[in-house]
């Protein structure tokens, strides 16, 4: 039986560009996003592919989109943890309260919602187990200016991951965590021209293929439960990480 995959945020950038990794590698991939017409253009003609449409921050469509998945595939292996927003950078006092609640929801309610999903089926499913990668990104350890919302939902997933990981070892439920920096998406596109930098400065930034992202979680998911990548940071060589501000 062919492995089956959860992807969340798989209608764009490193979603999307996972999601065809996987379902090029033979898995069975459920496709969870907002909107239907980005997921239908990643599945294509896949037979594998099941688009999902979703909302990360509602209890009941995640549980639903879950269930779909599961009663389609039969059996869940991995859930990529992947959707999230950023805010416009600003200082705290000049930061949208809105734009705050809106990135909590989605980066880090979302992926609890999520995790609940997965962990519900996988502590249930026989055999019994699974595999959860949270998406961190670098941001998870060290911030840009301005990006307080962004950041602190990243550092919360870093806690979320190591609970998870703890709690899953009687269900052979695996949890680990990939950071990721400067894969070369839409989103990310700006840094090729310039991005706000710790010292004030205006700077171009180093990137990477969106597609070693993919093939990092690929192997994460092709671990042997009972093995465990708890945190890789996979990030374009050259960009302001290391020894960042």
């Amino acid at each position: 039986m062919a492995q089956s995959i959860i992807i969340t945020g798989a209608g764009s950038g490193v979603g999307a560009s996972t999601a065809q990794a996987f379902l090029a590698a033979g898995w069975n991939v459920g496709l969870i996003g907002r909107r239907e017409g980005p997921l239908a253009e990643v599945a294509a003609d896949h037979e594998r592919a099941m688009v999902l449409p979703c909302d990360v921050t509602d209890d009941a469509s995640v549980d639903g989109a879950f269930d779909a998945c599961v009663a389609q595939f039969g059996h869940l292996d991995a859930l990529f943890n992947n959707a999230g927003i950023g805010v416009p950078g600003t200082t705290i006092d000049e930061m949208d309260v809105d734009a705050w609640r809106q990135c909590v929801d989605i980066n880090l309610t979302g992926s609890f919602l999520c995790a609940r999903a997965a962990w519900r089926i996988m502590r249930a499913q026989s055999p019994q187990g699974g595999r959860i990668i949270n998406n961190g990104s670098v941001s998870a350890t060290t911030p840009r200016p301005g990006t307080a919302p962004y950041t602190a939902t990243k550092h919360a997933i870093t806690g979320l991951t190591k609970t998870l990981s703890l709690d899953g070892r009687p269900f052979n439920i695996n949890v680990g965590q990939i950071d990721i920096g400067n894969a070369l998406t839409e989103m990310a596109k700006p840094m090729t021209i310039g991005v706000p930098q710790a010292n004030g400065t205006i700077a171009a930034e180093a990137t990477m293929d969106v597609d070693h992202v993919a093939n990092a979680v690929m192997h994460m998911a092709n671990l042997p439960l009972g093995t465990n990548v708890l945190f890789m940071t996979v990030m374009a060589n050259d960009m302001p990480f290391v020894g960042r501000g």
